[in-house]
C-alpha cells in the first residue's frame, strides 16, 4: 500500500534540522512511504542536498512561504497565515494528495486550523487529542483527552470513549480494549457530576468495554489499554509526567557523575540504564492525534528529536494503513443508531 504523508518543515523549535532526516530515515525504513515536505523551498532544497537526498523522488518539496510562530494566537494563524507551512501541509489532505499531516508546531493553531479545514466526522461534536503513554502491564496506554477541551460535557467524553477504544482496537490491535475514566477515587460515589454522568452512559450503552473508574496512578501500573479524562486534566497530567520524567532523568544523571565511584557504577550500569531508557524514552511514544477529524493529524513535541519526528511519522503511517478517520465514522454511526446520545 503507498502512503503520501504531509510534513510541516518549518514547525516546532528546530523546524527542518529534525523533520528532513527523520524524513529520509523514514522512507529507507518504509519503501512505500512518500514524504511532502512543505516549507520554504530554498532552506529545504538546502537540506536535503546536504543529504544527498535532493533527487530522491518519495523526498517532494511543497513550497510554502509563511511560518505559525510558537506563540502565534490560533485565531491570527487561522487568518493570516494561509500560506504557511502548517496550513499548507493540512490542505494537502484535504485536498487528498496526502493522506495525513504530521506538525511539530503551535497545538492550538494547529488544531483550529484543522478543525477549519478537516470538519469534524459527523456525530463527532469535537475533536480529541490522544497519544500513548508508557504502562508496566500493557506496554502502552492511549490517553485522550490532552488539551484539545477544557470544557468537555459527558456527552463529548462518551464520544471520546468511543474514538480511543476504536485506535486502540485498529492500531494498536488489541481485542475489546479495556477503557478507564479517570477520576480521583474509583468509588461510585467519587467525582464530579461530568465524571458521573458520563459513566451513566458508558454503563448504560456498552458502546465499549469499560471497565469504570481509575485513577492517575493506574495510567502506568494499572490494566487499562484507554484512559478518558477531560482536556483541562489530560493536559495537566501529561505536563506533571513529563516533569517527574525530566526530574528523575536529572536526578539520575547528577548522580552517576558525583564522583569517580558513582562514574564506575554507571558504566556497569549501563546496560540497565539503557533498557530503561528504552522503556520510558519521551521519542518513543512522541506523536498525538488529532482524532475525530475527516482527516489524519499528528501532532510531534514542538522541542522533539529526530527519533521522536521519526515516531511521529511512523503513528500517521499506522491510521493511515488501519483508514482509523473512516473506522471512527462507521462506529460512531452504528452507537448512535443504537442509543439516544444527542451529538
Amino acid at each position: 500500500m503507498d502512503v503520501t504523508i504531509a510534513l510541516d518543515a518549518m514547525g516546532g523549535d528546530r523546524g527542518a534540522s529534525v523533520v528532513v532526516p527523520a524524513a529520509i530515515k523514514q522512507i529507507q525504513k518504509h519503501p512505500e512511504l512518500k514524504l511532502i515536505l512543505v516549507g520554504d523551498e530554498g532552506v529545504l532544497s538546502k537540506r536535503l542536498a546536504r543529504h544527498k537526498m535532493a533527487d530522491n523522488p518519495r523526498l517532494i518539496i511543497q513550497h510554502a512561504s509563511e511560518l505559525v510562530e510558537m506563540d502565534e494566537s490560533p485565531s491570527t494563524a487561522l487568518r493570516n497565515k494561509k500560506d504557511s507551512s502548517m496550513r499548507v501541509a493540512i490542505n494537502l489532505v484535504k485536498e487528498e494528495r496526502a493522506q495525513a499531516c504530521v506538525s511539530a508546531g503551535n497545538t492550538g493553531a494547529l488544531m483550529a486550523t484543522a478543525r477549519f479545514v478537516l470538519k469534524t466526522l459527523p456525530g463527532i461534536d469535537r475533536p480529541a487529542i490522544v497519544s500513548r503513554i508508557p504502562n508496566m502491564k500493557r506496554g502502552h496506554v492511549r490517553v485522550l483527552d490532552l488539551g484539545a477541551n477544557v470544557d468537555s460535557t459527558a456527552e463529548h467524553l462518551f464520544q471520546f470513549a468511543l474514538m480511543g477504544s476504536l485506535i486502540a482496537n485498529e492500531v494498536d490491535l488489541i481485542h475489546q480494549p479495556k477503557v478507564g475514566l479517570l477520576n480521583i477515587g474509583v468509588e461510585e460515589i467519587k467525582g464530579n457530576e461530568q465524571v458521573k454522568a458520563t459513566a451513566e452512559l458508558l454503563n448504560e450503552s456498552h458502546a465499549v468495554n469499560y471497565i469504570g473508574y481509575i485513577e492517575a496512578d493506574s495510567i502506568f501500573h494499572g490494566d487499562v489499554d484507554v484512559v478518558v479524562c477531560d482536556g483541562f486534566v489530560g493536559n495537566v497530567a501529561l505536563k506533571s509526567m513529563e516533569g517527574a520524567a525530566h526530574m528523575i532523568a536529572n536526578v539520575l544523571k547528577k548522580s552517576f557523575t558525583r564522583n569517580l565511584y558513582s562514574k564506575l557504577a554507571a558504566l556497569i550500569a549501563t546496560p540497565v540504564l539503557k533498557y530503561v531508557k528504552g522503556k520510558i524514552d519521551p521519542a518513543a511514544y512522541n506523536g498525538a492525534s488529532f482524532i475525530g477529524l475527516r482527516g489524519i493529524v499528528v501532532k510531534s513535541h514542538g522541542g522533539t528529536t529526530v527519533e521522536g519526528f521519526e515516531s511521529a511519522i511512523e503513528e500517521a503511517l499506522h491510521q493511515v494503513e488501519h483508514n482509523v478517520p473512516a473506522h471512527i465514522h462507521d462506529r460512531v454511526e452504528a452507537v448512535m443508531q443504537k442509543i439516544n446520545i444527542p451529538n
